[in-house]
């Protein structure tokens, strides 16, 4: 087709029309595109229909042209439902086509709030010259009748004849104070900082029942709120969307005659993606510019893209073994609190690793692993919000579940609370040090736990069973001055704990049992 604009009619009643029928299969299709699963065509709706024929983008290559949907925006369209996290590489298409099917969605129906959210204010702004343009591109009687607008600034557009509104708004605003919003796009939620949190539970709460949510962005290390979002997303009823850097046609160069013959990781990422030589080039290029980051910047799968923004304590590719073997448990108790992979048998010894927290449920968690004493292997784990008073109930019911297990509370803060417990119910075997009951966790034994527990991970990976102490694990940082930490917005409870664990069995190597 050419870059004629569609004659359609802007009246108030049939924008209305359009927008009881944007789901509608298009009147006039064009041939159709790629497969997107096996058996099942994308095929434009009304809505994409719309946006292909009344709508201008500026492109990598030209200032103004008609929008045509790339692979990415398509297999979007087809997937998506009312809520939607997107994991992707840089710029494949996502934001623009957001940008215009909530532009069609508020000009079609009546007292519509559409808002886009980004990291910072220039971002804000920067979106939003999308969203005028498609607004200016559109025919003059539009613009001047039903779609005429009474504001019309950097980052709003309020079209009065529909009572509706799109708007672009900061997180570092309070955006959803206050506001009705039927269209939420949240933008490169890893990049929104230490209130993003609180933004987003704003922004969700002012989105109607039945309204669109997407919360979109590239990676930017192994937690944080967008990692919790994408990590979560089958708990929360999101819909999952990965879109690696081959769905952007323009990422792909001249390979040149001196082109290296393929390596075997890109001969089995070509052969399982049917990437060209021209791919394999461009890849190369990123990869030798971008080094480390390029994994991150340009995702290749949903796992590795998420790369830690300092050094891992943990080898990444022992936890990522682990992670792949690790099977569902056996047995799930207490509310999903209390997971058992291998149930206590007669005759064997073993050990309980806890970590106390102070019991509020903003902050951190109350855990305990449960091992076995002679191979070191993951067999339980308690994982919750308690008092310490209950926290000490359940890990004396633990331990005497596990045949009376060695029980080592660090003393630390809590858990002297804790220990106090576990003394007024008695039970018979909380491990001493110094004479002292419970694990003192110190500057000087704290590296020597965690590097302890990093060997361990890396000898025998199949020891460990629990996903969420092997994303801990995956997000647990060692900074430049030597100390490791969890990264921001990630938390290390099952990693202390288990390390707890393993280095009183390290201590307690050779001791006979006492009971």
């Amino acid at each position: 087709m050419g870059d004629e604009v569609l004659t359609f009619d802007f009246g108030p009643a049939n924008l209305e029309s359009l927008g009881q029928h944007l789901n509608d299969p298009a009147k006039f299709q064009r041939a159709l595109e790629e497969e997107i699963e096996p058996g099942k065509r994308w095929e434009r709706n009304e809505r994409d229909y719309f946006i292909e024929n009344l709508l201008r983008i500026r492109t990598k290559y030209s200032n103004q042209t008609l929008f045509t949907l790339n692979r990415a925006q398509r297999e979007y369209s087809f997937r998506c439902s009312n809520q939607n996290v997107v994991l992707k590489a840089r710029q494949v298409g996502i934001t623009t086509y957001i940008a215009a099917r909530f532009f069609v969605q508020t000009i079609t129906h009546r007292g519509t709030m559409s808002m886009q959210v980004t990291q910072d204010r220039q971002s804000a702004e920067d979106i939003f010259r999308i969203v005028r343009r498609f607004w200016e591109n559109l025919p003059d009687d539009a613009r001047k009748g039903s779609l005429r607008t009474s504001n019309r600034n950097v980052r709003q557009l309020v079209f009065p004849e529909l009572d509706s509104e799109y708007c672009l708004a900061s997180a570092e605003e309070n955006a959803g104070r206050g506001r009705t919003i039927q269209n939420l796009h949240c933008s490169e939620v890893a990049r929104w900082g230490r209130k993003g949190d609180e933004a987003l539970v704003s922004l969700r709460a002012a989105v109607v029942p039945g309204g669109e949510i997407v919360l979109e962005s590239t990676p930017n290390g192994a937690g944080g709120l967008f990692y919790e979002e994408w990590q979560r997303a089958e708990d929360t009823g999101y819909t999952r969307h990965f879109f690696p850097w081959w769905y952007e046609a323009g990422y792909t160069i001249e390979p040149g005659a001196n082109l290296a013959p393929l390596t075997e990781e890109e001969t089995e990422l070509a052969a399982l993606h049917g990437l060209t030589m021209g791919q394999i080039a461009w890849r190369r290029k990123q990869w030798a510019s971008l080094r480390g980051r390029a994994v991150q910047e340009f995702a290749e799968d949903p796992v590795a893209c998420f790369r830690a923004s300092g050094e891992c304590v943990f080898d990444l590719p022992s936890v990522e073994q682990a992670m792949a073997g690790a099977g569902e448990p056996l047995e799930v108790r207490d509310n999903q609190k209390l997971r058992i992979w291998l149930p206590a048998q007669a005759g064997r010894e073993y050990v309980i690793g806890a970590d106390p927290a102070g019991g509020g449920v903003e902050g951190d968690y109350s855990c305990a692993e449960v091992i076995d004493r002679e191979l070191g292997t993951q067999c339980a784990e308690l994982h919750g919000h308690w008092p310490v008073s209950a926290f000490a109930r359940k890990l004396a019911a633990l331990g005497e579940e596990y045949n009376t297990a060695l029980l080592a509370v660090e003393r630390n803060n809590h858990g002297s609370g804790v220990l106090a417990w576990l003394e007024t119910l008695k039970y018979p075997r909380v491990f001493a040090q110094e004479e002292k009951e419970g694990w003192w966790t110190s500057a000087v034994s704290r590296p020597r736990m965690i590097e302890n527990l990093s060997a361990a991970l890396m000898e025998v990976p199949g020891r460990f069973r629990s996903q969420r102490l092997l994303s801990e694990c995956r997000t647990f940082l060692r900074d430049a001055d030597g100390n490791s930490r969890a990264t921001t917005g990630t938390h290390d409870d099952c990693v202390m704990a288990l390390g707890i664990a393993w280095a009183v069995r390290k201590a307690e190597a050779g001791r006979k049992a006492e009971r």
